[in-house]
């Protein structure tokens, strides 16, 4: 499976800052509530956020759920968000340096989720129907996936052209996507809208959706 595209530099380098972006935060909060709109979470459920960054969504879903594995490439992010756990006194998130993408990565092989959940982080993977199969294998029989991440968009949101990014995703794709994995998209909704002067110099209005589907099927190879 392919490596994710971005570098774990970069966020490295923007971590002790990271939050204090506005609008990186209103997006975070809108992101928590339309999952936990979506998919009433409960103390019943093993949760997995993949590009928890400083762990601005699930600093809002941890008190929902039983147990809460958050993962990121990125180890000054984690060390951003692990300073908050421990601030709050938080005892039902594990951190860790992962790259769930890497198929040799074998720290999850035997655990299984009810909910897997990320902010604007798919479209850094290059292999997204790869990345989803990976995803469904982790799903407990019944399991949800909830992502939010950009509508397709113009190529100019990213302010590094050099970045490599999918632009976005086309919800009809997405879905199909979703559905050879073996999950079935329950929802789609327009949950946040950036509007951002791109690097184009055009002010222009991006949205975020959010998907949830669920795991209703094994998924076997032809």
């Amino acid at each position: 499976m392919a490596d994710t595209w971005s570098s774990a530099d970069k966020f490295n380098r923007e971590a002790s800052q990271w939050d204090e972006n506005p609008q990186r935060r209103a997006v975070a909060l809108g992101v928590a509530q339309a999952i936990i709109v979506a998919i009433n979470p409960d103390k019943t459920m093993h949760a997995l956020e993949f590009g928890c960054g400083t762990g601005l969504v699930s600093m809002e879903i941890a008190p929902l759920v039983k147990t809460l594995s958050a993962i990121d490439t990125s180890r000054e992010m984690l060390a951003v968000f692990h300073e908050k756990i421990s601030t709050c006194g938080i005892t039902n998130i594990e951190t860790s340096c992962t790259n769930l993408s890497v198929s040799s990565e074998t720290e999850f092989k035997e655990q299984r989720y009810e909910l897997i959940y990320s902010s604007m982080t798919l479209h850094h993977i290059d292999d997204t129907a790869a990345f989803l199969n990976r995803l469904s294998e982790l799903l407990s029989p019944g399991g949800i996936v909830a992502l939010a991440d950009l509508d397709l968009e113009d190529g100019l949101f990213h302010d590094d052209p050099l970045e490599n990014v999918h632009h976005g995703f086309d919800r009809t794709e997405l879905a199909a996507l979703l559905h050879a994995a073996g999950l079935q998209v329950t929802s789609f909704e327009t949950i946040y809208t950036f509007n951002k002067t791109n690097r184009a110099g055009i002010s222009a209005a991006y949205p975020v959706f959010l998907v949830t589907a669920t795991k209703t099927q094994s998924v076997t190879s032809e």
